[in-house]
């Protein structure tokens, strides 16, 4: 069921939308590549893809999205497609490293699909392949995860670690995402959780779910 899940997704967080930009702001209409470096968060607000809809039966740019709100370096978004609610909230890290190593966008997700009884799947995307059969270590604060890699993202293995994750991301400072490349090369993404748990609240809200 997970792996199911994975490739839905995949599939679809490749497609960048533009979010309800004002007219003067058409050179963010795709997600920025997140800046390296030892550096503040950057106050640009994350672009996001278009979840997928239920089955699949309708095109991304059909749905209809609503920006929810920001906080620091974090979006929320709900879609509904076919009267199906997709809520989800988006973040980027306020440092990726090693610092010169070129990588597409990075972000990290928090999602819910009431029609499929799924909610809490978080997906890390990363900009690069993993190395096959390699897991990724997520620390939030002194709490640790070990997460499973397909291809550029990195997953909890089931509904329980994702619940376990998403709270302790709503209640820490700081997450921080390592990883190895399919070329061997270790890496690490540093994401500040303030703002967090408020876009966490705006999708449960949005979407139904309690806490």
């Amino acid at each position: 069921m997970v792996r199911a899940m994975v490739n839905r997704t995949l599939s679809i967080l490749g497609v960048i939308v533009s979010i309800l930009l004002p007219p003067t702001a058409a050179i963010a209409q795709t997600a920025p590549t997140p800046k390296t470096g030892a550096q503040a968060p950057s106050t640009a607000k994350p672009a996001a893809p278009n979840p997928p809809a239920a089955g699949g039966t309708k095109p991304a740019a059909e749905a209809k999205t609503e920006r929810l709100g920001d906080a620091q370096s974090w979006s929320a978004f709900v879609d509904t497609d076919k009267n199906a609610k997709v809520c989800f909230l988006v973040g980027r890290p306020i440092k990726t490293e090693p610092e010169n190593l070129k990588r597409g966008d990075v972000y990290v997700y928090v999602t819910h699909r009431p029609s499929e009884k799924s909610f809490n799947v978080v997906n890390f995307t990363v900009g690069y392949p993993y190395k096959e059969a390699s897991d990724a270590e997520l620390a939030v604060d002194a709490k640790k995860f070990t997460l499973f890699t397909s291809k550029e993202s990195a997953w909890a293995r089931d509904a329980a670690t994702e619940k376990a994750v998403v709270e302790a991301m709503a209640k820490g400072k700081q997450a921080v995402l390592k990883g190895i490349s399919q070329r061997g090369t270790g890496t690490t993404d540093t994401y500040v959780l303030a703002g967090f748990a408020d876009m966490l609240g705006q999708i449960d809200k949005a979407c139904g779910v309690k806490r």
